[in-house]
């Protein structure tokens, strides 16, 4: 198994992520109504961040953002075909040895996967809350 190539979003890359952040939280918040997300909330939701991108296989395989002014990583999504091969763990790696610790992120109570793969990282639940896709909770990494 290759390992994925990390590096910044190119202005080409933008049609294909739109897809992915579309397609993506459409499959993993399956109980929301998938006409909430649209590609153009991709656009909306990254300006200003800082971002990576992984390519695997030629393709891309997913995305990382963050807002650097807080320390927060806004955005990792990982195209299915592409989950549990290493993907998510590098762009994380990547990310942190950027912005640092602490870091924060919110992940959705009911994305049992995300959570997971957080805790499995040492990240620590340090608050809960609830938006527009349910309950989340606030996790820092020291």
């Amino acid at each position: 198994m290759s390992d994925p190539q990390l590096r910044p979003v190119r202005p080409e890359d933008l049609p294909a992520l739109r897809e992915l952040f579309t397609v993506t939280r459409r499959e993993t918040f399956h109980w929301m109504d998938p006409a909430v997300y649209q590609p153009d909330d991709f656009d909306e939701q990254t300006t200003g961040e800082g971002m990576l991108v992984a390519e695997l296989d030629g393709a891309i395989a997913g995305f990382i953002a963050w807002w650097a002014p807080q320390n927060f990583i806004h955005h990792l999504y990982i195209a299915r075909e592409f989950q549990r091969r290493g993907v998510g763990t590098a762009l994380l790696d990547a990310c942190l040895a950027r912005i640092g610790r602490p870091t924060r992120l919110k992940c959705v109570i009911k994305n049992e996967n995300a959570t997971r793969f957080y805790l499995s990282h040492g990240w620590k639940a340090v608050e809960t809350g609830d938006d527009a896709e349910g309950g989340y909770r606030l996790l820092e990494l020291a």
